[in-house]
């Protein structure tokens, strides 16, 4: 593990040097590429400093203990010393976590789905739920909300919204959400006061930037259309939703919320670019964990992984049997609880698999 702490260290260092050079600081893209690198291991070199910086406090506190030194002093040592041994497990544990692999897609910015599924009208309102649910947190973290596309119901509910949360650190918090969220509670509708189950499906993709994913336009179907639905009169005078079909994957956008069929174009062009890289991403991942299945989920849209039920009050993740009697404040937008114990869970697997004997 320190071998591999020296190297991160060694590594900051040089970046420092490279960050100097006349030659990248003129090179936006090389500049921007060892900035955001120096960042990501800024942590794991300051906590690593503070380790070392201890281990050499505690060495000089040893030595001084082999001096002469009236008993007061050696025991005022002893006491130091005493303290800063017992720092040193915080540390190697807060190091391990800081070398587990990190996902690079965790800073970006992230578009979601989210679709009413099993429950007619009343899970399309679950799904206007969810999205409240999710811009709430989204505005606590001071995250901006652009809604891309949508499908609403005459009871407000939404058949699939689309919207994208723009932020830094977006998508490290809201990748656990992808799965089928299941919903028990009394329909507005529902005169017996009988409890329903319905479902709502959230899709969580990491925004793909048109340098990470070039679609050529040979390999794009672009199809113009009347819209139709919610919207005004200009919804059937105007042609100006776009339907997207990436050949060569089969994907497919259609986008008409906007007017302006540019607008619906550049929406449309954006989504599509972010299903067909995470289509890409799921692809790579489903080879990568053939023999091993995260214990958070692969992802899967149709995996139950949250159940709300409203008479209990209760909130349950199904991954990691985490059950909370809180559910009026986390569909208020009260995420961080589950969030949290999701990142350490995973984080306590992929511990897991580094401390795996190699064969």
């Amino acid at each position: 593990m320190f071998d591999r702490l020296q190297a991160v260290e060694d590594r900051y260092e040089r970046l420092n040097e490279l960050l100097s050079d006349p030659d990248v600081v003129s090179d936006n893209k090389k500049l921007a590429q060892y900035s955001k690198e120096q960042s990501d291991i800024s942590d794991t070199v300051e906590v690593y400093r503070e380790y070392k910086s201890t281990k050499e406090q505690i060495a000089e506190a040893k030595e001084m203990l082999n001096e002469k030194l009236d008993p007061d002093m050696k025991d005022m040592v002893k006491e130091e010393l005493k303290e800063l041994e017992a720092l040193i497990p915080a540390f190697e544990e807060r190091l391990k976590v800081l070398l587990i692999p990190k996902d690079p897609n965790d800073s970006k910015n992230v578009i979601m789905e989210i679709r009413g599924a099993a429950g007619g009208d009343e899970a399309a309102l679950f799904a206007n739920s969810l999205f409240r649910m999710y811009s709430k947190y989204a505005e606590t973290q001071g995250w901006k909300i652009e809604i891309m596309n949508a499908n609403p119901t005459e009871l407000g509910g939404y058949k699939e919204i689309v919207f994208q949360i723009s932020g830094q650190g977006a998508y490290s918090r809201f990748k656990y959400e992808s799965g089928a969220h299941r919903v028990q509670r009394v329909p507005e509708t529902e005169s017996q006061g009988r409890v329903h189950t319905s479902t709502s499906t959230v899709v969580v993709m990491p925004e793909a930037e048109e340098v990470e994913l070039v679609l050529a336009d040979k390999d794009i179907r672009v199809d113009i259309y009347h819209a139709s639905g919610a919207g005004g009169q200009h919804v059937n005078k105007t042609a100006s939703a776009v339907r997207m079909t990436h050949i060569p994957t089969g994907v497919v956008v259609a986008m008409q919320d906007e007017r302006s069929q540019l607008k619906n174009r550049d929406k449309a062009m954006k989504v599509l670019r972010t299903r067909v890289f995470d289509k890409l991403r799921q692809e790579a991942q489903s080879e990568i964990d053939a023999e091993r299945k995260s214990i958070i989920g692969t992802g899967d849209r149709s995996e139950r992984i949250r159940t709300y039920n409203y008479p209990q009050n209760r909130v349950t993740d199904h991954r990691i049997g985490l059950t909370i009697q809180k559910l009026d404040q986390i569909i208020e937008g009260k995420l961080d609880e589950i969030i949290n114990a999701l990142i350490m869970e995973e984080q306590a697997e992929k511990l897991d698999q580094l401390n795996e004997p190699r064969m």
